[in-house]
């Protein structure tokens, strides 16, 4: 295991195609409580790819242990916006490709004391074949200003938005309109209508309530409905309601949608009616 040092970021782990590091940044107050900013940081070879917390039709999400860490009370891990790619086998997989960094907020036990950050993590890179790959990682976050700011920055920019259901989008930006079942013969589909501007790529992945839901990854259902008139464009994605669990009903399921363009990404929780 890496020594933990009072920097803004620990060694490489390295692993064939892929390394990772911790890197840390200025702590910040959330109401009463002071939180450390830190961030898991995965670079990729060219042409390799990672796995986001959803991976799609095949391949496995990061598993992150936090065991071991000192003055630590608890981690939240954010998952900037991933993107699709075509899993070699027919489907699609859903992830990072190049680099990446999960933001982190960890809030100590004791916040006049250090905290040391240790995290094993189990993740998968891919080229032609997937290959798995592991990090053994310290850090001590300090709470200063660090090097590592515009890292964290931008990957905190890329965590979409939770937002409500047809909420009204910012100016020039992207809104899940609609989502309801329907079926076709003896098997049900739903259908999510996305709203954004004229001609700007958008993306829809779906997460079930719990992890070992399966739900196939949306598809664009015919081309895009023309923006007129002042409204927005609408793209509709469909998918069947595959993948349950045994003896999971999908009445009342609540389902996260992560919509995804070029400049902004949201997620909305929805209860199937």
């Amino acid at each position: 295991m890496p020594i933990a040092r009072a920097q803004d970021a620990s060694a490489w782990d390295e692993e064939l195609h892929a390394a990772a590091r911790l890197i840390a940044g200025k702590a910040f107050e959330l109401g009463p409580a002071k939180v450390l900013r830190a961030g898991i940081e995965i670079r990729l070879d060219p042409g390799w790819k990672t796995y986001w917390r959803y991976p799609g039709d095949s391949g496995v999400p990061p598993a992150l242990d936090f065991a071991g860490s000192e003055n630590v009370k608890s981690v939240i891990t954010s998952w900037p916006a991933p993107e699709r790619f075509s899993d070699g086998a027919g489907g699609h997989s859903v992830g990072y490709v190049g680099d990446v960094v999960l933001p982190l907020d960890v809030t100590p036990a004791d916040a006049t004391k250090p905290s040391s950050l240790h995290v094993k993590i189990g993740y998968a890179v891919c080229g032609k074949l997937c290959v798995p790959a592991q990090a053994d990682l310290s850090l001590t976050l300090s709470g200063k200003a660090s090097a590592q700011e515009p890292a964290l920055a931008a990957a905190k920019a890329r965590i979409p938005r939770r937002v409500a259901l047809g909420g009204s989008p910012r100016v020039d930006g992207i809104a899940i309109r609609s989502v309801h079942r329907q079926r076709d013969g003896a098997a049900e589909q739903v259908i999510v209508e996305v709203t954004g501007p004229a001609d700007v790529p958008v993306d829809l992945f779906v997460e079930g309530p719990a992890p070992n839901w399966a739900l196939p990854l949306p598809e664009p259902s015919g081309p895009a409905i023309p923006a007129l008139f002042g409204h927005p464009q609408i793209q509709r994605f469909t998918f069947g309601l595959d993948g349950l669990p045994p003896g999971a009903k999908a009445d009342g399921a609540a389902l996260t949608f992560t919509a995804v363009s070029p400049g902004e990404a949201i997620e909305v929780e929805v209860h199937l009616d």
